[in-house]
């Protein structure tokens, strides 16, 4: 691990062109994620838009491109990578320093890779359990990814950094119901909808009534309690990670409150935070902060 300061300056300005690539894919994709990480200082920026890329290049892989070949591919090319032979790919040559520079956790790029590929099999849930696990290996992972950028004692908040990708998981789940349906998907658990009488009738035809609202809720409040546990990492967070990281969870909360002022219809919208709302965001996390 390179540790002299002027070393790792050196090494990421090495790759500049490829982080600029990395920056306008995150950029491109996610507005809230860029929004709160690129307050990082400038090489954990660069490593998390890194991770991000090789992320998104995962999920497109299934999602946009429905290629498992392609999946396939991306997974030799990290075994390659792992090796020290570097794929001529943009993040992976990003991807380089941020491995020289911290403990990377080697396993968490497979665990996505695998959560991929249940995509590629998907089959709706049948229980609470089974969607927390498919969260933890599509999203949960990424927190682990992210854990050696934004702290020194990752072990130590390994499972807060599994539940806030768990709860970041659940409410896109909750804010893209329709599209999935679309897209032959339901994540919504068989116990869960039979629980709250809501049938796939009901998703079909975008009904919003009492029963669906109660199930929204239910897995809102269990997102909910996941970014509360979540939230509990923030003393081993590095200082100057703390706001980047804060700001992320109340990004994505946030969602959940835009579907419930939106009357809960996630059938045919795509919720967000509005930039006012961001604002007033920005303000609660500077004023948590301070009570640290």
């Amino acid at each position: 691990m390179i540790k002299r300061k002027d070393d790792v300056t050196k090494l990421f300005s090495m790759y500049e062109s490829d982080f600029a690539l990395c920056e306008e894919t995150i950029r491109k994709h996610s507005k809230s994620f860029y929004k709160a990480f690129s307050k990082l200082p400038k090489q954990k920026a660069l490593s998390i838009f890194a991770i991000y890329s090789f992320c998104r290049e995962a999920d497109d892989s299934i999602d946009v491109f429905r290629d498992v070949d392609r999946l396939n591919k991306l997974k030799r090319e990290l075994d390659d990578f792992l090796a020290g032979k570097i794929p001529d790919r943009y993040f992976w040559r990003a991807l380089v320093p941020v491995f020289e520079t911290y403990e990377m956790n080697q396993q968490s790029f497979y665990d996505m890779l695998l959560g991929q590929e249940m995509d590629w099999t998907f089959q709706q849930p049948e229980t609470q359990t089974e969607l927390e696990e498919y969260s933890y290996y599509v999203a949960g992972s990424v927190g682990l990814m992210l854990l050696p950028i934004l702290s020194d004692r990752p072990d130590e908040i390994r499972s807060q950094a599994i539940q806030l990708g768990e709860a970041m998981q659940i409410t896109n789940i909750l804010r893209d119901i329709g599209e999935d349906y679309n897209n032959q998907r339901i994540y919504l658990p068989k116990e869960i909808m039979e629980r709250f009488d809501v049938s796939l009738d009901s998703l079909e035809k975008g009904i919003i009534n009492d029963s669906f609202i109660e199930l929204w809720e239910y897995e809102a409040t269990r997102a909910e309690q996941l970014y509360s546990k979540a939230q509990t990492m923030l003393d081993a967070i590095h200082k100057d990670c703390q706001e980047a990281l804060l700001l992320s969870i109340y990004f994505y909360k946030g969602i959940l409150n835009s579907v419930r002022q939106s009357n809960y219809q996630c059938f045919n919208k795509r919720n967000f935070v509005k930039k006012s709302q961001q604002l007033e965001l920005y303000q609660k996390a500077k004023n948590y902060l301070k009570t640290l």
